[in-house]
C-alpha cells in the first residue's frame, strides 16, 4: 500500500496520512470507491466548509478522521454534530466497546460518531490508523444499509 504524503504546513513539513491509507484499503474491501481524499486541519470552518460541499455534492458518505478527542484543539465532533439529522449512537458506543478490548481504557478518549444527514452518511472516527481499520472493517458493510434506511 503507497502512503498519500501531504504539506501539513507552511513550513513545508510533509505528512503522512497513514489513517488515510488504512480507510482507502478498508473501503476498496468492503466494494467502495475513494472519490475525493483531503487533508484539513483541525478548524471549525474548514470542516463546515467540507460537510457543505459533501451535502451539496453526489457522494454517499463522507468520513472524517481525526479531531474526535479531548484536547483543546479536537473540533470535529462540535462541528459535525449539528449537521447531523438523526445521530447513530450505537456506532461510537460499539466502536468504543470494540477499542476497548484492544486497548483498553484508552478507547474512553474518543467520542466517535456517526449520523445521517440528507440522506447521505457522515461518519468521524480517531485519527489512529488502528482505529480507522477497527471501525472500517467491522461497520462499513453496513454503510448500504444505513443510506437505503435514511432515504427510506
Amino acid at each position: 500500500m503507497s502512503s498519500s504524503r501531504y504539506s501539513a504546513s507552511a513550513r513545508g513539513e510533509s505528512y503522512t496520512d497513514e489513517a488515510g491509507d488504512v480507510a482507502r484499503s478498508e473501503l476498496a474491501k468492503c466494494g467502495y470507491e475513494l472519490k475525493v481524499r483531503e487533508l484539513v486541519s483541525d478548524d471549525a470552518g474548514m470542516l463546515k466548509a467540507q460537510a457543505d460541499r459533501f451535502l451539496a455534492g453526489g457522494e454517499d458518505v463522507l468520513i472524517f478522521l481525526g479531531g474526535t478527542g479531548v484536547s483543546s484543539r479536537d473540533v470535529t465532533i462540535e462541528t459535525i454534530r449539528p449537521y447531523l439529522e438523526k445521530e447513530l449512537h450505537g456506532f461510537g458506543e460499539m466502536l468504543r466497546r470494540l477499542s476497548f478490548q484492544e486497548i483498553g481504557s484508552a478507547a474512553l478518549l474518543t467520542r466517535s460518531t456517526a449520523g445521517v444527514a440528507k440522506g447521505k452518511l457522515i461518519v468521524c472516527l480517531p485519527g489512529s490508523p488502528a482505529a480507522v481499520g477497527l471501525a472500517l472493517r467491522t461497520f462499513g458493510k453496513e454503510f448500504p444499509h444505513v443510506l437505503f434506511v435514511a432515504r427510506s
